[in-house]
């Protein structure tokens, strides 16, 4: 398929024209009204000075037909032959002639046209028939003026020339041409000069587009790079290896200096706020203070022991803490999850303000379990380093007690619900008065902190809630759920059940008989009979029954018992 051919390109609905086209355009209309204004006057001269010649070739027609005119009277006074005389002063007048439309003739006072020749053999008068033209002769006579300049119309058009009075003759002569042959030679000049204009225009529009476009290359290279630009919505810098040290360049290495600025600012604001307000801060310009309702999914991630670790590292800490949340964040934005806040050890995550081809619940237990294997997977990297170095001698106590402390765990809490999501802050004029932050209220914010912290008590990497389960069961079988306990968090009234989300894809499937007659001896503490829960949670050989044999011990429920056991600590 032929490539489409554009002449200007789109910056939305608004057509970009090219500044060499412009300015090539504006030196055209000028060229054009200072050639075509010069040329006009300049034949209105020339005619002036056309009209100035004939007259002056016509008075010394005149002169030579005025002699002519002597002579023949004193032939006429001898001969009486009136027709005769009339010839020749016809042949002289003739002879002077140089247009279709020359004329010489002798009129009396009253009009009577006494004698007539010309080259147009049409023109037949008897009489001269400008009345006005002839009162004027008559009037300049009485006043003692015989000769001068003549404009007179008769049927064939307008003519103008000049005249003398004969005295012996008793009438004028007259020599003129037609105003109208003078016009047609003023119009062949007209029509040539201005097809030369023509031509010479479109050859100036030939040569000059090809320099312009010379001249502009840069330009319209860096308008097509912008232009780009506007279409990914995205910065980025104009190549000007091949540009040259002009002005458009100048600007162009301003554009890319003021272009790298902002995209480092752009980086730097991306690392701080979730995707969404970045997107937002860029196509409206500005982001202000606004909360709206969400149905979210809340993934907390927070590292056991941290305060401990910390002891123990100090400031080292920062480097155990950048290896660690390189991997988390990593898996959270691979599974369209947004990094809401990073609070110390932990990680706030948010699930459902992303596209994704899977529900908000199922991509935050995926990510859940990501986030175990990476940390588990630096462990093992930690403890090869550890055998490699017991392999010559033993770790020392302080050594054991770094490298404890460098084996980082975690454990990670996830809820949903509808929550409160957006910026809040203060919106002021004065940027040093200003302060925003993006976040996220809402029982389910909290409620995965809980959960997250739920994981130390029953040795448990990842605990979700009911709605989680709920959501996930309804697209997919990849994971089991399997009920840990009904709990009633601190500060809530309601118990509420809480599961671990069994990987079927990457976990031993042995163990599920473990957490089946966990189920079983789940259901016997719930019911009361403490005694069969006991037999069924050590069957099952789970990490997560000892809370349960503890809690419990060797006594019975107690008579008001209800199944749920309410957390006296955050």
């Amino acid at each position: 398929m032929a490539k489409k051919f554009k002449i200007f390109n789109k910056v939305g609905n608004t057509i970009i024209v090219p500044m060499g086209g412009k300015i090539l355009l504006i030196f055209v209309a000028l060229i054009l009204l200072s050639n075509f204004a010069t040329n006009f006057i300049s034949l209105q001269l020339s005619q002036k000075q056309t009209i100035e010649l004939n007259n002056k070739i016509m008075v010394a027609q005149l002169k030579e037909l005025y002699t002519n005119c002597t002579n023949q009277y004193q032939i006429y006074s001898y001969s009486q032959d009136r027709l005769e005389t009339d010839q020749a002063l016809k042949r002289v007048a003739q002879s002077g002639f140089s247009n279709a439309n020359s004329i010489a003739l002798g009129i009396n006072k009253l009009g009577d046209i006494r004698f007539i020749a010309t080259n147009n053999k049409d023109t037949f008068w008897d009489r001269f028939l400008d009345t006005d033209a002839l009162q004027k002769l008559n009037d300049a006579f009485e006043h003692g003026t015989t000769e001068g300049s003549i404009s007179f119309k008769t049927f064939d058009g307008d003519y103008f020339g000049v005249y003398k009075y004969h005295e012996d003759w008793n009438y004028y002569l007259i020599r003129a041409e037609k105003r109208s042959d003078l016009e047609v030679k003023t119009r062949h000049v007209f029509y040539w000069t201005f097809l030369l204009i023509i031509f010479l225009t479109v050859l100036f529009i030939f040569v000059g587009s090809k320099i312009l476009n010379l001249e502009f290359k840069t330009m319209k290279f860096i308008s097509k790079s912008l232009n780009e630009m506007q279409k990914k919505k995205e910065l980025g810098i104009i190549d000007l290896s091949d540009a040259p040290n002009d002005d458009v360049t100048y600007l162009a290495a301003s554009f890319n200096s003021l272009s790298s600025s902002v995209k480092n600012l752009l980086k730097t604001f991306q690392k701080f706020v979730p995707n969404d307000v970045v997107n937002k801060a860029y196509s409206e310009k500005g982001v202000g203070l606004e909360m709206e309702k969400r149905e979210l999914t809340m993934l907390f991630s927070d590292i056991k022991s941290f305060t401990s670790r910390t002891e123990i590292l100090g400031a080292e800490i920062q480097s155990v803490l950048e290896v660690h949340y390189n991997r988390v964040i990593h898996s959270v934005h691979e599974n369209s999850g947004v990094v809401g806040s990073i609070i110390g050890d932990a990680i706030l995550a948010m699930f459902g303000l992303d596209a994704s081809k899977m529900s908000k619940s199922y991509t935050a237990i995926r990510t859940a379990w990501e986030i175990t294997r990476v940390t588990a997977a630096l462990r093992t990297e930690l403890y090869e380093k550890r055998s490699e170095v017991e392999k010559k001698r033993k770790l020392t106590a302080s050594e054991e007690k770094v490298f404890n402390a460098i084996s980082v765990d975690v454990g990670v809490g996830i809820d949903g619900g509808m929550v409160l999501y957006g910026t809040i802050g203060r919106n002021d004029q004065d940027p040093r008065l200003a302060h925003m932050g993006n976040t996220v209220i809402g029982d389910a914010v909290n409620s995965a902190s809980r959960l997250e912290g739920l994981t130390r008590i029953y040795h448990l990497p990842v605990i979700v809630s009911e709605y989680l389960k709920n959501e996930v069961e309804k697209e997919s079988i990849r994971y089991r759920f399997f009920e840990i306990d009904t709990v009633q968090v601190k500060g809530k009234t309601e118990g509420k059940k809480i599961y671990f989300p069994f990987d079927t894809n990457e976990m031993d499937m042995k163990l599920i008989d473990n957490y089946n007659i966990f189920e079983e001896g789940l259901k016997s503490y719930y019911d009361g009979d403490w005694k069969s829960a006991r037999r069924l949670f050590k069957n099952s050989e789970l990490e997560c029954v000892e809370v349960f044999l503890d809690r419990m011990g060797l006594k019975n429920a107690p008579e008001d018992w209800s199944g749920i056991w309410t957390m006296t600590t955050k």
